[in-house]
């Protein structure tokens, strides 16, 4: 008795591959961010945590509290 020839394996069945297609076209495509020239002088907006009362400190001041934070963090980096 001769055996019937065996198919080749398949390494994804067709519902697989269908799928990986469905969300290579429909996943969400991730978007690099545009890099933007550096514009001399221009400060960038941050979220910063600072304990309450140096920020009290620089607030007892008044207006410009954070360019006081500012000249004093350039102080502190050595600038």
């Amino acid at each position: 008795m001769s055996q019937p020839p065996r198919r080749p394996k398949t390494t994804t069945d067709a519902r697989s591959a269908a799928e990986a297609a469905f969300k290579a076209v429909t996943a969400p495509r991730v978007e690099t961010p545009s890099v933007r020239p550096a514009i001399p002088g221009a400060k960038e907006q941050v979220t910063l945590r600072i304990d309450q009362d140096v920020l009290e400190h620089f607030r007892e001041g008044g207006p410009g509290w954070q360019d006081r934070i500012n000249e004093a963090l350039r102080k502190a980096a050595g600038k």
